[in-house]
């Protein structure tokens, strides 16, 4: 029987959560069954990588196929490394841009990019250009024989009218800022590789995950309870459940081509700050408070494409509010690792 993805009316602990974001959905399960041969995940330490491991180890278990699942990351401190070799998940420590040390990884031929460098990109610019920009054309060369899942970001979009309901994956790209320029030259250098090489490709466009110790909800709700001022500058964003896009990102495997398939991915609504911070309000007993006014335009996406070919959200905002809610109450576990979601000038 192939896992069941519920949800939860509250979430107790990190064992607990951990199940929730690493349950696959039936098209996660279909195209991890459908892939030849081993994937590897480049960029394993991050926010997402994690659960989106062991989201592969329980699709192939699922599916009955045996797939080993490879995670690289430079691991430089704390218990992840021995937590992923728990969920069946294979290690190498690597820096990324060290040529010697990523020509020694195997030939994996299937790769899920998640390396790239967001906060404190400020002041460090030109390690960001080099990680968002050239390390694609060094893995492209590397895994020149593979098919590649890449994850970019929707902030290449730039500021839109929020009226228009957030950019779809053809519209023009108007990145703000090194970061956001950056993960264009990311997007650009994919392309031609994916081009010339004709190496099958997804580029996934993500606005944005949460779960219940990081997000743009997260830091929402974490505001209210200290009962600081929220700027409304920004005045809406997308949200989605971690699982959730992690799930559609690995069914892209289904969709991988040259050039590359593009993808944003997205929660299907628009959520007000204002509207959202009034509802952490009253499930938190704490009084909100506001500055500035909403302007007319916003970091946004349209996830429409996604939710066609993989259905909508598992978990929706309403339940993922009140999720938060009660696990920051309780006084739930943060990565504190706050998104930045309001800065309008790109600067991270």
């Amino acid at each position: 029987m192939p896992p069941v993805r519920e949800n939860p009316v509250s979430i107790e602990s990190l064992e607990k959560l951990e199940e929730a974001l690493s349950v696959p959905s039936p098209q996660a399960i279909d195209a991890i069954a459908r892939l030849d041969g081993d994937v590897i995940v480049l960029g394993v330490g991050g926010k997402m990588g994690p659960s989106l491991s062991h989201m592969i180890v329980r699709a192939a278990q699922e599916a009955g196929v045996g797939r080993k699942v490879i995670g690289v990351s430079r691991f430089s401190s704390g218990p992840l490394e021995g937590q992923l070799n728990g969920w069946g998940i294979q290690t190498i420590r690597c820096d990324l841009l060290n040529q010697t040390e990523l020509d020694q990884l195997p030939d994996a031929p299937n790769v899920v990019y998640m390396a790239g460098m967001k906060f404190g990109s400020t002041g460090n610019e030109a390690l960001t250009w080099a990680m968002n920009s050239y390390l694609p054309g060094m893995v492209c060369q590397k895994f020149r024989h593979s098919k590649i899942v890449a994850f970019s970001t929707g902030n290449i979009y730039g500021l839109t009218p929020a009226v228009q309901g957030g950019p779809l994956e053809y519209a023009g790209l108007n990145p703000v800022g090194d970061y956001a320029m950056s993960c264009l030259g990311r997007e650009r250098i994919f392309d031609h590789f994916s081009r010339t090489l004709k190496i099958p490709l997804a580029i996934i466009r993500l606005n944005y995950a949460n779960e219940l110790r990081y997000g743009v909800l997260v830091d929402l709700a974490n505001r209210v309870l200290k009962q600081e001022p929220i700027d409304l500058a920004m005045g809406c964003f997308n949200a989605i459940w971690q699982a959730d896009a992690n799930a559609q990102s690995l069914a892209a495997f289904d969709h991988v081509a040259a050039p590359p398939f593009v993808l944003n991915v997205a929660g299907p609504e628009l959520l007000s700050i204002r509207q959202v911070c009034m509802q952490f309000g009253q499930l938190l007993d704490k009084p909100v408070q506001f500055i500035n006014v909403e302007s007319p335009d916003a970091l946004i996406s349209n996830g429409q494409l996604g939710h066609r070919l993989f259905g909508y959200p598992s978990v929706g905002p309403g339940q993922m509010i009140r999720l938060i809610a009660d696990w920051v109450l309780r006084g739930g576990s943060s990565l504190g690792k706050p998104t930045h979601f309001e800065a309008r000038d790109g600067k991270f």
